[in-house]
């Protein structure tokens, strides 16, 4: 297994070598329309009860490039890091096949880990809270995976699996704190670069265990794209944000956002490369409202169907002043290329009518 200190470019470049017969290169698609809504200052009406109420707003120049995930096996980029470790796995001369993986997840990585499992005729043992939405319960099931459920917080979910562990002799495949998990997440960055014809200026993901967001820096480590994380506010789902910025990791997070795949905490091995090799070169956060706005936004100007989750690096580019003031004075009259990844669309119609019957 490689170590967290030893991830680099070269290891996910060998990841995507690894898992390019299972995973899809997903499209990458751009919006004039939201180019130029992204490219357009916000009103002071709309900044008036926030932070930024006192600020003349931002007027960032923004080309747009998302990558779709969304469109990746299994709804979400989650297929990437699962099949990249088992394919590592199964080169282990201590795997034994017939003992199973073990994960705990509250949807995206469950089903992925099931699907690659299943494709190598392995057992899959998943953990999944309580609280996980039910069309994820039911793709998770689809994949013959078994499914233990659990409280919502990660210690719970952890020991779970770790009672599964004792006794089936599974392998623990983490959602995110793990070196194979994050190597094969960072193949949707890798692509990215490699899809559009200009140099990215930057790409933005979203961040809950930080998989994706440490795998796209590790992508980008050789290159002059920087990175940046995006999260939920909400009850304190922002806590790569606090932490990047105090200097400590938040170990707990207890929060119900619409964004369901972000309310964990950043994991050990994602916050080396996030923070202590400062791989990444900042943190932003976003409302609950921004996340339904630019929801709506993709949905009826791109016709592709998101998660919450999936969006808030598109809200963060829309409606965070400190994003938009800093790409406003770093890109100058240029302006930036900006790579956004959406994460998956693995939300239910019935979850869809409820997130905005209100509005």
């Amino acid at each position: 297994m490689s170590s967290p200190e030893t991830l680099t470019l070269a290891s996910v470049q060998e990841a995507h070598k690894l898992i390019k017969p299972f995973i899809h290169q997903t499209p990458v698609l751009t919006s004039t329309y939201i180019n130029t809504l992204a490219s357009t200052p916000q009103t002071p009406e709309s900044l008036s009860n926030t932070e930024w109420s006192d600020q003349i707003p931002s007027n960032p120049i923004l080309r747009i490039h998302f990558k779709c995930e969304n469109f990746q096996r299994i709804g979400a980029f989650k297929a990437r890091g699962a099949f990249h470790a088992i394919e590592r796995l199964k080169q282990s001369p201590d795997f034994d096949p017939s003992r199973g993986v073990v994960t705990h997840s509250s949807g995206n990585h469950a089903q992925a880990l099931s699907l690659a499992a299943k494709t190598s005729s392995i057992p899959a043992y998943i953990v999944m809270p309580t609280i996980s939405t039910p069309s994820k319960i039911a793709a998770t099931l689809s994949y013959s995976a078994q499914i233990t459920f659990s409280g919502p917080t990660a210690p719970e979910r952890e020991a779970a699996a770790q009672k599964i562990i004792s006794s089936t002799g599974a392998a623990l495949i983490p959602p995110y704190d793990h070196p194979h998990i994050i190597a094969g997440q960072g193949t949707a960055a890798l692509e990215l670069l490699s899809q559009v014809p200009t140099p990215l200026n930057a790409i933005i993901t979203p961040c809950g265990g930080g998989g994706l967001l440490s795998g796209t820096a590790l992508a980008c480590s050789e290159s002059k794209t920087k990175v940046f994380g995006a999260e939920p506010s909400f009850e304190g789902a922002d806590d790569g944000k606090r932490g990047y910025y105090s200097g400590k990791r938040v170990e707990a997070v207890k929060s119900l956002t619409i964004g369901d795949g972000l309310r964990t905490p950043v994991g050990k091995i994602p916050w080396s490369i996030i923070y202590e090799r400062r791989l990444v070169d900042g943190m932003y956060s976003v409302t609950e409202d921004q996340i339904r706005a630019a929801m709506r936004l993709v949905y009826e100007r791109l016709k592709v169907v998101v998660e919450p989750s999936a969006v808030v690096g598109l809200a963060v580019a829309l409606y965070n002043e400190d994003f938009r003031k800093m790409v406003e004075q770093e890109g100058g009259e240029e302006g930036w290329d900006l790579g956004v990844v959406f994460s998956g669309g693995n939300v239910s119609l019935a979850a869809l009518g409820e997130l905005f019957k209100d509005q």
